[in-house]
């Protein structure tokens, strides 16, 4: 099964799932901001996609240039980060149960098709 993690206020996250719906109608829509993903579950996402846990870090946030700017934080300091504020996950992302892309741009999920 195929998953988006997807913020239907976000540009880039709607171009994502419009992108995917033009693939297939199987997968499950996941709505982060408003059921945010646990620091075990991060994990498992991240054990999955080809990019260190600081490169799915949204930079632009203000939370982040007020909290987390210029600071080395480990993978597991991030992660939690990530838990408790939801905002600073890159997205979307597409997942199976193999593996999960960054899809932006919408075309990096085509290795799933």
């Amino acid at each position: 099964m195929i998953k988006i993690y997807h913020n239907p206020r976000c540009r880039k996250s709607r171009a994502g799932l419009a992108y995917l719906q033009e693939k297939t109608n199987n997968f499950e829509k996941v709505e982060y901001l408003k059921n945010p993903l646990s620091t075990e579950e991060l994990k498992a996402l991240f054990a999955k996609i080809d990019l260190s846990v600081e490169q799915m870090i949204r930079k632009q946030e203000a939370i982040y240039k007020t909290n987390f700017k210029d600071k080395s934080l480990s993978d597991d300091e991030w992660i939690q980060a990530i838990a408790d504020n939801p905002k600073l996950l890159q997205r979307p992302i597409i997942e199976t149960d193999q593996k999960a892309v960054l899809a932006d741009p919408p075309e990096n999920m085509d290795i799933f098709f």
